[in-house]
Order: C-alpha cells, then sequence, then structure tokens
C-alpha cells in the first residue's frame, strides 16, 4: 500500500505542473514572446557517430526521445502490476479493463461520427480515447481524504490499462514506412535483452546500453520509437535470486518516477501544449476533427467508462469499488475524460508533418476537452462526496 501511496502523490503533485507548463506555453504562444518559443522548439539538436546521424527539431527530441522514457516507466508499471500487482489478481482487473475498453471504443465512435469519410481527418480516430493519469489523479487529489482508497485505485488501473491500449494503438495503427535493415537490427536487439533477462544479468547499465541501441533502430525503422522503451522494460527482471529483498524493475521504477512526473511530462507538455489562439476562429474550432476531439473527450470518455462500469456491476460480472456510489463513479468516468498529454502525443503522430493543417485547433479541442472534463469532474465529486 505504501508503494500505491507513493504514486498517487507523485502522480498528483505532477497534474498540478502539468497545468503550470500548460498555462507557461499558451502565455509564451500568445504574447511577444512566441518567437522565442518557436525558436526554442526548432532548435536544431544533431547527434553524429561516424555514419550515424540523429539530426532533429528540439521538439521531436522531446516527442520521440524524452517520451521514449515515459513509455518505459509505463511499461515497468504494467510488468509489475501484472506479475505482483493488482492486475495479477482476476478480481482486481475485470471492472477496470471493462471500463478501459468503453473508455477507448466509444470516444473513437464518436470522433469516426464526425469524420467518417475523410481519410486524413480520421488519422486522429485515436486522439480522445487517451487518458493522462497525472492530471486525473492531480484533480482527484484535490478532495483530499474524502476520496475512497478504492475509487483512486480504480481510476489508476483503469488508466494505467489505458495507457497499455494507446501502447497498442501506437504499435498498430502510427506505423510509417518501414526500413528493413532497422527492423532486423531492433528485431536482434530484442532478442538480445531477453536473453540477457533468461540468463540473470541484473545490471541496470547493461539493459541502457543495448535499449539506446534498440531505441535508435526503432526510430530509423519506421516504428514509433517510445514503443522501445516498453520493449525495454519488460526485459527488467523483477526479481534477483542472489538479493531476494531487491527488485531491479521497482528499483528503476523509483529512479524514473520523479524524473518522469516532475521534468519529462511537464516539459512534453511545454513543448505541446502552446497553440496560438490569434490563428483560430470558432469556425476551425468546430470543424469536423477539434469536434470530434472534443466530443470524444468530454462525451465519449464518461459515457464508455460509466456504461460500461454500469453494465459490468449489474451483470454480476465485476462488484463495485468499496466505498463509492454510482455519483462518484460517475465523476471519474468524467475525469477520464482528461487527455492532455497523451491526447496531445496521439496527435503528433496523427497529424505528424501537417502541423498547419488544422491550425492549431486540433490542439485547443484537446485542451478544452480535457479542460471541462476536469472541471466537470471535480465538482461533481465535491458536491457528492461530502464527508
Amino acid at each position: 500500500m505504501q508503494i500505491v501511496e507513493r504514486f498517487l502523490k507523485l502522480e498528483s503533485a505532477s497534474g498540478i505542473m502539468l497545468i503550470g507548463a500548460m498555462g507557461l506555453a499558451m502565455v509564451m504562444a500568445n504574447t511577444p514572446l512566441d518567437s522565442y518559443y518557436q525558436a526554442f522548439l526548432d532548435l536544431p539538436v544533431e547527434v553524429r557517430v561516424g555514419a550515424l546521424q540523429l539530426d532533429k527539431p528540439l521538439l521531436l527530441w522531446i516527442n520521440d526521445g524524452l517520451m521514449a522514457i515515459f513509455f518505459m516507466l509505463v511499461g515497468l508499471e504494467v510488468k509489475r502490476e501484472i506479475l505482483v500487482g493488482r492486475l495479477s489478481e482476476p478480481s482486481n482487473v475485470v471492472l477496470p479493463v471493462v471500463a478501459a475498453v468503453g473508455g477507448m471504443l466509444v470516444p473513437a465512435l464518436c470522433f469516426t461520427y464526425f469524420n467518417w469519410g475523410d481519410d486524413v481527418a480520421m488519422r486522429g480516430w485515436a486522439i480522445p480515447t487517451a487518458t493522462d493519469i497525472a492530471f486525473a489523479l492531480g484533480v482527484l487529489s484535490l478532495l483530499g481524504s474524502r476520496v475512497p482508497i478504492a475509487l483512486k485505485l480504480f481510476l489508476m488501473t483503469l488508466a494505467i490499462i489505458d495507457d497499455l491500449g494507446a501502447i497498442l494503438i501506437i504499435a498498430l495503427f502510427y506505423t510509417t514506412e518501414l526500413s528493413a535493415l532497422s527492423l532486423y537490427i531492433a528485431e536482434v536487439t530484442i532478442a538480445l535483452l531477453f536473453i540477457m533477462n533468461r540468463m540473470g544479468v541484473m545490471r541496470i547499465a547493461a539493459y541502457m546500453i543495448v535499449g539506446v541501441v534498440l531505441w535508435i533502430s526503432v526510430l530509423k525503422s519506421g516504428v514509433h520509437a517510445t514503443l522501445a522503451g516498453v520493449v525495454l522494460a519488460f526485459a527488467i527482471p523483477l526479481t534477483n535470486p542472489d538479493k531476494p529483498t531487491f527488485s531491479p524493475l521497482k528499483w528503476l521504477e523509483q529512479q524514473l518516477h520523479p524524473w518522469v512526473a516532475f521534468a519529462i511530462l511537464p516539459f512534453f507538455a511545454f513543448a505541446n501544449a502552446g497553440v496560438p489562439l490569434s490563428a483560430i476562429s470558432l469556425d476551425m474550432l468546430f470543424t469536423s476533427a477539434p469536434l470530434g476531439i472534443m466530443a470524444g473527450l468530454f462525451v465519449g470518455k464518461q459515457v464508455g467508462v460509466f456504461l460500461f462500469t454500469w453494465l459490468a456491476i449489474i451483470s454480476g460480472v465485476a462488484k463495485k469499488p468499496q466505498g463509492a456510489d454510482w455519483r462518484s463513479i460517475y465523476g471519474v468516468s468524467l475525469l477520464t475524460g482528461i487527455g492532455f498529454t497523451m491526447s496531445l502525443f496521439v496527435d503528433s503522430l496523427a497529424y505528424e508533418g501537417m502541423a498547419d493543417l488544422y491550425g492549431g485547433a486540433d490542439r485547443l479541442a484537446i485542451l478544452l476537452g480535457s479542460f471541462v472534463s476536469a472541471v466537470t469532474g471535480y465538482w461533481l465529486l465535491k458536491n457528492t462526496l461530502k464527508h
């Protein structure tokens, strides 16, 4: 339980930092500081080793590099939860899994309703399916001890499963033209990682060195580089036979968590949330893709999570979280509409190379949908959890 409490505190504080990062980005993008903001994001960063060259603007280093570390942390959390955590017990898994499926399916259908027939817009169907766990838990933390711990765990587990779904979506639907040579190197590297795991290699540094090679090969292959972080995480050993009290996986997770919560995610939010409002009209905001994003986040998420949760409970497939009533479950369903960093990330993949397609209206739609979900969810829970 101490691990869970530590996780909740970190994610809650990170959610508050995300709000600050988003606010700073919006201020800089809509004041005379805009030129400095854009110059910062476009700053060329190059790494060259012999014939190998990685030359990208800073924004892409953040989205492809730093977010790979974030997804490695997600992979570590998922592996731990499956092996020894809440996901290892079927009775704890059923309800959040069912809720997460509804929370991905219905928002995707909402987006599809507004964009069917537009092949370019439909690339963004997965944007409203994501939940920002840090932001959602940050809002929930504002209610303090009034929130039943079972309800917090329900939201946390749902969001972890949601992240796993996002990983699968990125792997299956956001892969560009493939490089056979890079894929071959990646496959060899993955095999090496799992051979190291089976042979009992316990040095984290050894996995990190091979992981860097994996990240570069995946980056060059056409598969999104963040997936390298997930694969690397699954290769890290959970236990050390020579030191039964020490877990390499848990140690690495604890080391990464503060960096991700207080540096990587806020930095990503700052780099991606700066939307110049002067270039966006109401007509642009209510075109099909931005409208589908807002409807998916605010309507699709709450309907999908609450409906599937209700069906699972009344059918007897799962039990209601202890101490929670239907109003509080509905309030949590509203909070899952906070897509924010995860939705911004999927948006950057969906419309990669098409930055001016919607003039920033797609990113503004993510911020608005997430904001309305946060405010309404907080208001409902505040008026429901009075004691």
